[in-house]
């Protein structure tokens, strides 16, 4: 049987590693970088270049698409160069060569600022102040308002919108996972990870049941947070529409090895 082939953009990251070691027996890999990635075959070039991309979309089924800028995440130039048009370039590129289906890597910035406001519990579960939440706090999804942390957050949003529209204007399945911290280590390294820590089983499992749902799910927007006690943004759609079945938990770590070394305040990313 053939195997669907995949673009990956920014496949030198993390994620693209992850999902090119763990997906690789499933899907036919191929990459679009601006070096060279070892073991599949690799076009490269800058997303920001609508005309030099073009030719890494010839015969692919599918775009995981993971490039965006991340250096400097208060960066607005560079975020607007690479995350916001070079995802348009992106969409743009993937519609004219017939692909059958977009995964969007948004992020779970465009949610974070919700941590902001006086006495949020969000706030609280992100500084580890445990004992001061009333409990049950409200999940958040989707379909609650995003509040963006940082222009990075910003430059998703613009993509998850850009989804929506070449799913409605050009018929694409088009789906956006907003992903939770994912870290190298594969455990929390702040206290303000353990409420959105994704284990990385969880979010390669996440990449391959969006590339494997029916085309017939034309959009959506889907929270990838494994489960943790201290999560709050509502992982249900996915579990439900996708069948996603995260086993990894931040609950596995003990938070007290980080409160004496919080980390950076606010606003951060994941």
């Amino acid at each position: 049987m053939t195997k669907p082939k995949v673009l990956v953009t920014g496949a030198s990251g993390l994620i693209g590693g992850l999902t090119l070691k763990h997906l690789s027996d499933s899907y036919e890999f191929s990459a679009l970088n601006r070096r060279a990635v070892k073991g599949v075959a690799c076009f490269q070039a800058d997303v920001s270049d609508a005309t030099a991309i073009r030719p890494a979309f010839k015969g692919i089924d599918m775009v995981l698409h993971l490039a965006a800028y991340t250096k400097d995440i208060q960066n607005w130039e560079e975020t607007m160069r690479v995350t916001v048009n070079g995802t348009l370039n992106v969409f743009r590129a993937a519609q004219e060569a017939g692909a059958q289906r977009v995964v969007f890597m948004s992020t779970g910035s465009t949610m974070c600022g919700w941590e902001w406001y006086d006495g949020s519990p969000y706030g609280m579960l992100a500084r580890g102040e445990y004992d001061r939440i009333k409990q049950p706090w409200k999940m958040l999804d989707y379909r609650d308002p995003p509040r963006p942390d940082s222009p990075y957050g910003v430059g998703k949003l613009y993509g998850e919108a850009a989804a929506r529209w070449f799913s409605d204007h050009h018929g694409m399945s088009m789906l956006c996972i907003r992903l939770g911290a994912v870290l190298d280590t594969n455990r929390p390294k702040l206290i303000r990870h353990f409420p959105g820590y994704l284990d990385q089983s969880d979010a390669v499992q996440m990449i391959e049941r969006c590339l494997a749902a029916p085309l017939s799910l034309k959009f959506g927007i889907f929270d990838a947070i494994s489960e943790n006690s201290t999560r709050w943004r509502d992982t249900g759609p996915a579990k439900n529409v996708l069948g996603w079945r995260p086993t990894g938990s931040s609950d596995r770590f003990d938070p007290n090895e980080f409160r004496k070394t919080p980390g950076p305040g606010l606003p951060l990313r994941f």
